[in-house]
């Protein structure tokens, strides 16, 4: 917990105070990279004590600094003078952080963001280099095809589907028939079709067409279980993604196994026990040969991957080992995950990003903090951008060729910026 006392530098120069900083910065981040990598390499009970961040008592003088910057419009030296961290701001990120569950980069570098303030009340805007620009306060979630062609807009009337971020409605959706208001809209993906779209929500995971919606869950066995056991038919953890080819739905939640669905069907084609205990997120490879699957127990959890040749008929119970199936990562709770040539890229409740393989080989890891909310990477797979529970909106600049000495983490990555929505504040701030 962080300490009231304030560090001497809080009363001195700027440059004073983003010279401690540095130095503070430096050390801390080369302690915990060593336990880090001894704790992977011997196990955590032969890695000793957890490095103790000292930065706490600046972190007041440092923020007021940011906020200085971006009053003068001086923010391009922040980086330098002053590089950004986590663990510091933990008390202010308690009270301040909103959540932010949609981060889509469009290919002319703007970003799509939800500013969720609570549970009931969010908003969406365009986050431009060096402002932000509010959008239509209506849209209850946005969403993109897994081609990038497509992006569904939800309001309260129903789903649109654009050719393009601000182009053409080429599809008008309803919501599925018996609901009783607008459902809360956990995703909203279009299918590479471009006329229909999936839907994931607390009140079920549905596939919304032009004809009508179908209810892929809860499976009528569930349903009939809740009616007879007098139980909510409210899904927690629910979570989906569509195949690139839009052939398969990969779908679940906290109390089914990983179903797969084939879309021109919707019949449910394979039932995958998790190797953790709640399915919580599913992402496929950008070549469609794959489909990982996560589950959680905490905050942690297993990724398994499955080859989408073996689908069709596809049957295993929980924690059932198979030949073809790897366990690709083992202790992460996903969040969010991304694909590029050879490589995973998935956020975890814990703050970092971890990339795989499709063997399971560790490649790298990169520290942002808070746990992560979305990541989306640009179409040429060279910038990542991230999304936290804290309130930050981070963009990385991949495969530099050197590490960041400021960075935790094993990556060859770099954090160009880093925006901070904080509802303390009177406005979002560069970083």
């Amino acid at each position: 917990m962080p300490s009231d006392r304030s560090d001497p530098a809080e009363s001195g120069s700027e440059d004073e105070l983003s010279r401690r900083w540095r130095e503070k910065s430096l050390r801390y981040v080369s302690a915990i990279n060593s336990f880090v990598e001894r704790g992977l390499r011997d196990g955590w009970e032969k890695a000793g004590k957890q490095p103790k961040d000292t930065r706490q008592t600046m972190a007041k003088a440092v923020l007021a600094a940011v906020r200085r910057a971006n009053d003068l419009g001086t923010t391009d030296e922040l980086r330098e003078k002053f590089p950004p961290a986590h663990e510091p701001f933990g008390k202010m990120i308690e009270v301040g952080g909103p959540g932010l569950p949609v981060a889509t980069l469009l290919d002319d570098g703007r970003v799509v963001l939800c500013i969720a303030d609570s549970w009931e009340s969010h908003r969406f805007v365009e986050v431009h280099e060096r402002h932000i620009e509010p959008l239509d306060a209506s849209i209850l979630s946005i969403g993109r095809s897994p081609d990038r062609r497509y992006f569904a807009v939800a309001r309260p009337s129903g789903v649109q589907i654009l050719d393009g971020w601000g182009g053409p409605v080429v599809a008008a959706l309803n919501w599925p028939d018996g609901l009783e208001e607008p459902p809360t809209v956990t995703q909203i993906i279009p299918f590479p079709d471009g006329d229909s779209a999936l839907l994931v929500s607390p009140e079920g995971v549905f596939v919304l067409q032009p004809g009508g919606a179908v209810r892929l869950l809860p499976r009528p066995e569930e349903l009939e279980e809740c009616q007879k056991e007098d139980l909510s038919s409210s899904l927690a953890m629910e979570h989906g993604a569509i195949s690139p080819d839009g052939r398969y739905i990969a779908t679940g939640h906290q109390s089914s196994p990983h179903y797969v669905f084939d879309t021109a069907t919707c019949h449910l084609v394979a039932e995958i026990g998790p190797m953790s205990e709640y399915p919580h997120y599913a992402a496929f490879s950008s070549d469609g040969a794959m489909v990982i699957l996560n589950a959680c127990h905490f905050y942690s959890g297993a990724t398994i991957g499955v080859p989408t040749t073996l689908l069709p008929g596809l049957r295993t119970e929980y924690y059932e080992t198979h030949p073809q199936i790897p366990t690709l990562e083992d202790g992460a709770r996903v969040y969010a995950a991304v694909y590029r040539p050879d490589e995973f890229i998935i956020g975890d409740a814990y703050g970092y990003l971890r990339a795989f393989d499709r063997t399971g080989k560790r490649l790298w890891q990169h520290y942002v903090g808070g746990t992560i909310n979305c990541i989306d990477i640009s179409q040429d797979g060279k910038e990542l951008v991230v999304s936290t529970f804290a309130g930050f909106l981070c963009f990385l600049e991949l495969d530099t060729g050197k590490r960041d000495p400021f960075t935790i983490g094993t990556s060859m990555h770099r954090e160009r910026r880093r925006w901070l929505f904080w509802k303390n504040e009177s406005r979002p701030l560069i970083w």
